[in-house]
């Protein structure tokens, strides 16, 4: 993990301005009344991952979120956007994809080693993370990147998990051995209790220790899809705060998410978000790894994302899981564009 490759040296070049991507945050504004948030300073990370998950076609999410006008959109804003370029992914197929309850696991958590220290090198030159995916295996990389430059500074964070999907399944649980249904469970410190070399250990133990977030902070929303044996690692993890699409439809977006961005910022520096595209339904998003029926509405989408704009305490964001392969002329990538400028301040008037 000492070497991030290519991708920590593209984003030492860019120049440093020390403090966490929050404190970062400027007070400038965009003409035409579009933005009315402080503006910051934005890398993107492309992770091109797709060894976690069964259905090839999302390592080229990051180039299809691009290609649709992510930097000009988010500078239209009035944000400084840099592109830090793609983290180091290895091709599954010149790879050996080991044990079949957790297929290329090392291979997946030596990425998400070099995502994390790309998260740290980002936070410490004062810009928010803005990580693109790739399958949501990457993410135990991208939020271990942002809790561990919080723990020095004794501080804590939230993180709010939009997905169809728990992905909450350790090796022993999962029906699939996916990898890409695992990292909250990494994060949570579940599967790993025997040390960094068992079960999840690789993933949940980068920098050294586990687990990366607690459970009273980390909140699930959207979901649909809970695999039996995950409903028990909820539990057992003792993830309170978890909020399906049932709760979505009986009480309105604004409520649950207001309650979920209680529950993430409760004693934190802020909360990481970690979207993934298949939370929305097939019919606005159809281009995801995993499509479930019954997700979010295009408007719900945007209305979650501008609440969660509207508090301020967005510390890091990644979007997850678009697969240009299996969409219908990049919508799904171009809602993904659509979405983030929301989380990062659009407004309708």
């Amino acid at each position: 993990m000492a070497n991030a490759a290519n991708m920590v040296e593209t984003i030492s070049q860019e120049g440093s301005i020390r403090g966490s991507g929050q404190a970062s945050v400027q007070s400038q504004f965009s003409q035409g009344g579009t933005q009315s948030l402080p503006t910051r300073k934005i890398r993107v990370i492309g992770v091109p991952l797709d060894l976690g998950a069964s259905r090839r076609g999302v390592d080229m999410g990051p180039s299809a979120v691009r290609v649709a006008g992510l930097e000009a959109r988010l500078e239209a804003l009035g944000h400084q956007v840099t592109d830090g370029g793609n983290i180091r992914v290895e091709i599954a197929e010149t790879q050996n994809s080991g044990s079949a309850k957790a297929r290329f696991l090392r291979e997946i958590a030596d990425t998400c080693c070099r995502t994390a220290e790309a998260v740290v090198k980002t936070l410490e030159d004062g810009m928010t993370p803005l990580v693109l995916g790739g399958d949501h295996s990457l993410a135990a990389g991208s939020v271990s990147g942002v809790a561990h430059f919080y723990r020095r500074q004794n501080q804590k964070i939230g993180v709010i998990w939009i997905d169809a999907h728990s992905d909450i399944n350790t090796p022993e649980t999962s029906p699939s051995g996916n990898v890409h249904g695992m990292p909250l469970a990494a994060l949570l410190g579940l599967g790993s209790s025997s040390g960094p070399d068992s079960g999840l250990g690789p993933l949940s133990h980068i920098f050294g220790y586990s687990p990366k977030i607690s459970a009273e902070n980390t909140v699930i929303i959207g979901a649909r899809d809970i695999d039996a044996a995950e409903r028990e690692n909820i539990r057992r993890a003792g993830v309170a705060e978890v909020y399906t699409m049932r709760d979505i439809d009986e009480r309105g977006m604004r409520t649950v998410m207001e309650e979920a961005l209680r529950a993430a910022g409760r004693g934190t520096a802020g909360y990481h978000v970690s979207l993934d595209m298949d939370w929305i339904d097939p019919e606005d998003a159809p281009g995801v790894g995993t499509p479930v029926r019954g997700g979010a509405t295009y408007r719900e989408a945007h209305l979650a994302m501008e609440i969660l704009a509207d508090h301020g305490r967005l510390l890091s964001f990644e979007i997850v899981e678009v697969n240009p392969v299996i969409d219908d002329r990049n919508r799904t990538a171009d809602l993904a564009v659509e979405l983030a400028c929301s989380a990062f301040g659009k407004k309708i008037l």
